[in-house]
């Protein structure tokens, strides 16, 4: 279905209404001689709140300022609402996109009033004070609207920021690493807030980060992003029981590694026979990944394996556990609080769920 899209200084353009809010396909961008986004291609559905997840340094806030229009890609394609924005002999300024922007340090301006901040960029709307006073209603800063920032809180900045990106109604709405710089007692507080308001809103959303519970906890969909790539995508739950490679494995907590043999479905290796999950790895010799807390000490049934106890780090809401077995293999386990156990302790080991495997 094709609807007429409104842009500031442009002609009307064909909007695909079936088409997901972004879409990059083989996006690529270097600095001198390093590649900061090499080959990306992902999708943001609409109505959707999807990270970019990933180490410092590995390309994230490039994809979303080569999104915003800040940065002009080498290579690949940027859709929008099923218009093309950038690639294929096109590069539409970032006021014409409909993209808001959310910068980590909110980028507020000291001198302007929250009401002011918000109306930033609906200056030529007809409405503008109409949709300032929504929008302050919608993130719930409508009795702080005469403020200047300086008076507000990190969370209220963080709110006016992203009331500022909403005003204009854009297509998606980008948000670079959020909530950094919010303390560990507030960011939990306002990353549900930010979630709510923009589920209420119907927008669409692209965030980066490199913490997995804030990606985990906030998004609908997950984009792993290693080495400058988008190596996988999906439910925060498909990437993490799922994982596509032993790379995104092991950035993923999976801290059990083990070689074993596969073989119709299961492996055989140092802990017993093993289901191999939904990941594909022909017959032959693999590697596998453990999660933590699908190793268990003092299972009550099924087939055990011996170990030691040689580390024990108290968590708050759980306990990792380190076991060493008679090989001289070292694994880890994620423990109740419950359950007794000390360094030095001679434990039996299984694991309770299937597991990941990749050939070797």
């Amino acid at each position: 279905m094709l609807a007429l899209s409104s842009r500031s200084g442009r002609q009307k353009e064909a909007v695909d209404t079936s088409a997901p809010a972004v879409r990059c396909v083989g996006l690529t961008k270097r600095f001198d001689t390093a590649s900061a986004v090499v080959d990306a291609t992902f999708e943001l559905p609409r109505g959707s709140l999807m990270a970019l997840l990933g180490p410092s340094g590995g390309g994230k806030t490039t994809t979303l300022r080569l999104i915003a229009g800040f940065e002009i890609p080498d290579a690949g394609v940027i859709e929008v609402e099923g218009i093309v924005v950038a690639g294929a002999g096109r590069q539409v300024p970032p006021e014409q996109r409909r993209v808001g922007m959310v910068f980590q340090d909110y980028a507020l301006f000291p001198h302007l009033s929250v009401r002011d901040n918000v109306g930033f960029g609906v200056r030529a709307s007809a409405d503008r004070e109409k949709r300032v006073s929504e929008v302050l209603e919608m993130v719930g800063l409508g009795a702080e609207a005469a403020r200047m920032p300086n008076e507000l809180s990190g969370g209220q900045q963080q709110r006016v920021a992203l009331a500022r990106a909403l005003a204009p109604n854009p297509a998606v709405v980008l948000l670079d690493e959020p909530f950094s710089n919010l303390d560990a007692a507030l960011r939990d507080i306002v990353r549900n807030e930010v979630r709510q308001i923009l589920h209420e809103a119907g927008a669409s959303a692209l965030f980066v980060t490199h913490d997995q519970d804030e990606a985990f906890g906030l998004a609908d969909r997950v984009g792993i992003m290693l080495g400058s790539k988008v190596v996988q995508t999906g439910t925060p739950e498909e990437v993490y029981t799922n994982p596509g490679s032993l790379e995104v494995a092991k950035f993923l907590g999976e801290e059990n590694v083990l070689d074993g043999i596969a073989s119709d479905g299961y492996v055989t290796c140092e802990l017993g026979r093993l289901r191999i999950g939904a990941t594909e790895a022909a017959d032959g010799p693999v590697k596998i990944a453990v999660r933590p807390e699908s190793l268990r000490l003092h299972p009550e049934e099924g087939p055990t394996v011996s170990a030691e106890v040689v580390g024990r780090e108290f968590r708050g809401i759980y306990k990792l556990i380190k076991v060493r077995l008679d090989s001289g293999t070292q694994l880890s386990s994620v423990m109740g609080l419950h359950i007794p156990v000390a360094v030095g302790d001679r434990v039996e080991i299984a694991v309770n769920s299937t597991v990941s495997a990749f050939s070797a």
